[in-house]
């Protein structure tokens, strides 16, 4: 009798976990590709750029050639796409999470369990001004609130997506002279990017380090951690 809910629970647990590692690892794969041909796109398709990979640089980029209110609700979204996945393999899978913390972020994970019992003091502050992936997984593997994690997440992102909105304004014309360079330079500078891309992927997945290896480990240290 005591098994039966064991096996309910953990044919509960499969699916929804694929339904949160496939979106972060297409979103991995979108990055890689809005990297890989930012020259092509920065200037002809900025709102594309942004869709594809919202890193910091291509948002000072883009951000006197596009109007405030896609700048913004796009910019948002793509920042703040993989946070809530992260907070939930958090919330649903805490402890084998952070064990893959541990082995992938190293000396910041270690810091992270380390100060597991002061986060609920830190956390607020951490969501709000780095939510990367490890923060927004540690975030809910802690329990934070599910409301409380969006607002802040979408506060500190709304802020960040505002300094680099007036950095770009502030330095407009420099930025302009960058513009220009890549739109002369284009072929060439694309041709340079997918390169690198590529073989800073290939990289990362000889040596074990890329992101989708990250998300394989991450399924496996899950699934065994699973009756």
């Amino acid at each position: 009798m005591d098994e039966e809910p064991a096996a309910v629970e953990d044919s509960s647990r499969r699916p929804r976990l694929g339904l949160l590692l496939a979106p972060i690892a297409c979103l991995v794969v979108a990055s890689n590709v809005g990297s890989a041909l930012a020259p092509s796109l920065v200037n002809d398709h900025p709102l594309w750029l942004l869709a594809l990979d919202a890193r910091n640089r291509h948002l000072v980029l883009v951000a006197a050639r596009v109007d405030a209110v896609p700048y913004f609700v796009l910019g948002a979204v793509r920042l703040m796409l993989s946070d809530p996945l992260f907070y939930l393999l958090g919330y649903f899978y805490g402890e084998p999470a952070m064990r893959w913390v541990d082995a992938r972020a190293g000396s910041f994970g270690r810091f992270l369990r380390g100060a597991e019992r002061f986060f609920s003091k830190a956390s607020y502050p951490l969501v709000f001004l780095a939510p990367n992936n490890y923060i927004c997984l540690f975030a809910g593997a802690s329990r934070m609130p599910p409301a409380i994690f969006l607002i802040l997440n979408l506060g500190g992102t709304l802020v960040r997506l505002t300094l680099f909105r007036l950095v770009g304004d502030a330095f407009e014309g420099p930025i302009d002279n960058v513009l220009d360079f890549i739109g002369r330079n284009q072929l060439t500078l694309t041709a340079v990017t997918v390169t690198l891309v590529v073989a800073q992927v290939a990289w990362d997945r000889r040596r074990g380090a890329g992101e989708l290896e990250g998300l394989a480990e991450l399924e496996d240290e899950i699934e065994g951690d699973q009756p």
